[in-house]
């Protein structure tokens, strides 16, 4: 009689992970008709971090990465104060050296 319990539980037990199994290949891309009703009804879903705020993002991060690039290689490679680089005859000193004839 102990057996035959263990059996119908396993036998619930393998029926409901099957019903998972299913559950989750059921859950296919969306088709074009699925995607024009949601644009109809207006259910789609929304980006939660939007791609003009991704671009923002990245372009701050890049004039970041920049700056610290700057003052890194004149401070520490460049023996020079950190301070310098945000002035602007040190950039014209080194557009001088840089553009200057040979």
């Amino acid at each position: 009689m102990g057996n035959e319990l263990s059996r119908e539980e396993y036998r619930k037990n393998k029926m409901a992970a099957m019903n998972e199994e299913e559950e989750v290949k059921e859950k296919k891309p969306k088709s074009r008709e699925s995607k024009k009703k949601e644009q109809e009804t207006g259910t789609s879903r929304r980006r939660r971090f939007p791609i003009w705020l991704r671009l923002i993002v990245i372009v701050v991060l890049m004039v970041i990465c920049l700056v610290v690039g700057a003052v890194i290689g004149y401070s520490v490679v460049g023996d020079g104060k950190a301070g310098d680089v945000f002035k602007k005859e040190t950039w014209t000193h080194i557009s001088d050296l840089v553009n200057k004839d040979k």
